[in-house]
């Protein structure tokens, strides 16, 4: 798999590397045999993972260069920590009740991606020849599954709004990816920002009118944000500031909130990363955590940066720690309105280094997201509105190296859903329930 942290050094290096990634795919496809399915899904998953998480890393483009290091040496001391792995987990343990699920074809996995404010859920699942197709599965547990015409090399919804509309990307036959609105009794939508080019255009979030926001790169690999109103109008955007060089410039959008306000982050002409809130009008407010800010981090599973409804941020940022033998921790932090920041970790017992990334809040102020933990399993965590910080893990879920529990998101009512992955390194989705919790976990 090709390591995102190498294409680093300038534009045209990132341009000639994902040109290649595109010849490549169509000489391979061209050499396998459409009678050969399953080897022709195989390497279209494999293609996709490796582009998406080059596209999600870039994301790591303000942090200090030894990261891939970083990322390297943590999992070196996880593998060596494992040998003297205990029993259970240190820390206060969130009280709840567990639902695992799977889609019914799922074979090699499902991956869910979103939960919607009603409990709804959207992911992908990849059945025996490894292709992948979306999911809808609604509060009763049933599922819905669906695919996009064109999509080649693969399909990954990323947002679901409470009316149940999804949003995503989907790849061609060339490995251009293109966003798609889909909806169980609508037609399916697709559409391009214009000027998007390599990894195509890559929607990452829908609010209740039906808004999508997302990225894309220009062919200078200059990153860029956009909304796409309900009728198809698309508007492009970049934060003022926004460099157009160095490594992965540009401006990244992640949320949407109900009144159309988008989040994101966007990388200076010094290489220094902000945050950044864009009106509908177009007006736009910085803000700057303590550390390097970062959407997309390693050993994290999805974006780390939310906003809810009354406009509290929270994210992940990278702080330096002298001694770390990483070089320092991914951290939470937590934005008020009036700018001031709250941060947070989501435990810290030993051994080091402890790495903690949100992925979803409630109006009531409620974090939920993953930590991984020194041994590198991966387990869940919950904030509460009081600051009360407890974990929990999916009784399945296995306890070795990348393996371990990965919330994905929260509703409103504090029903955090999420995926696991078991000791045989099969993926599948949860929700939890969590018992009522002096502090508020929901509403």
């Amino acid at each position: 798999m090709l390591s995102p942290y190498l294409i680093n050094r300038n534009n045209s290096a990132r341009a000639r590397a994902f040109a290649q990634i595109f010849k490549s795919t169509q000489s391979l496809g061209r050499s396998i045999s459409r009678k050969n399915r399953s080897d022709w899904t195989v390497l279209a998953t494999l293609l996709l993972v490796s582009c998406w998480q080059l596209f999600c890393s870039s994301q790591l483009y303000g942090l200090p260069p030894d990261m891939n290091a970083a990322a390297a040496a943590k999992t070196k001391a996880g593998l060596e920590a494992l040998a003297h792995i205990p029993t259970d987990f240190p820390g206060s343990k969130t009280a709840g009740n567990f639902i695992t699920f799977d889609a019914p074809a799922a074979v090699k996995g499902t991956f869910p991606s979103k939960i919607n404010q009603t409990g709804m859920v959207t992911g992908y699942y990849n059945d025996a020849n490894s292709v992948s197709h979306g999911f809808l599965r609604d509060q009763s547990g049933n599922f819905t599954t669906f695919d996009i015409p064109s999509a080649t090399f693969g399909i990954a919804p990323t947002g679901i709004n409470p009316e149940g509309v999804i949003t995503g990307v989907y790849y061609d036959i060339n490995f251009l990816g293109h966003g798609f609105v889909w909806a169980k009794n609508g037609p399916v939508a697709t559409f391009d920002a214009p000027g998007a080019a390599f990894i195509g255009t890559v929607p990452s979030d829908i609010n209740p009118a039906g808004e999508i926001t997302g990225s894309y790169y220009d062919v200078n690999f200059v990153g860029h944000g956009f909304v796409r109103a309900k009728n198809g109008t698309l508007t492009t955007f970049d934060a003022p500031g926004a460099g157009t060089t160095g490594n992965f410039p540009g401006t990244y959008a992640v949320c949407i909130t109900p009144n159309g306000t988008t989040v994101g982050m966007y990388t200076d002409v010094n290489g220094d990363t902000h945050g950044f809130l864009r009106t509908t009008g177009g007006g736009f407010t910085t803000f700057d955590p303590p550390g390097s800010i970062a959407v997309f981090a390693a050993f994290s599973f999805g974006q780390n940066l939310y906003i809810n409804p009354d406009g509290l941020i929270t994210g992940t940022y990278f702080e330096p720690i002298s001694g770390n033998p990483f070089g320092g921790n991914y951290r939470v932090f937590v934005r008020a309105v009036d700018d001031t920041f709250t941060t947070f970790d989501a435990a810290t017992y030993p051994p080091c280094c402890i790495w903690s990334f949100p992925c979803g809040i409630t109006p009531a102020g409620a974090i939920t997201g993953s930590l991984n933990d020194g041994y590198q399993v991966n387990h869940g965590f919950l904030r509460a509105s009081d600051g009360t910080v407890t974990t929990f893990d999916v009784p399945e879920a296995g306890k070795s190296i990348n393996q371990g529990t990965a919330p994905l998101g929260i509703t409103p009512a504090g029903e955090i859903m999420g995926l696991y992955i078991d000791a045989n390194r099969v993926t599948h989705g949860f929700l939890f329930q969590v018992k009522p919790l002096q502090g508020g976990a929901g509403n």
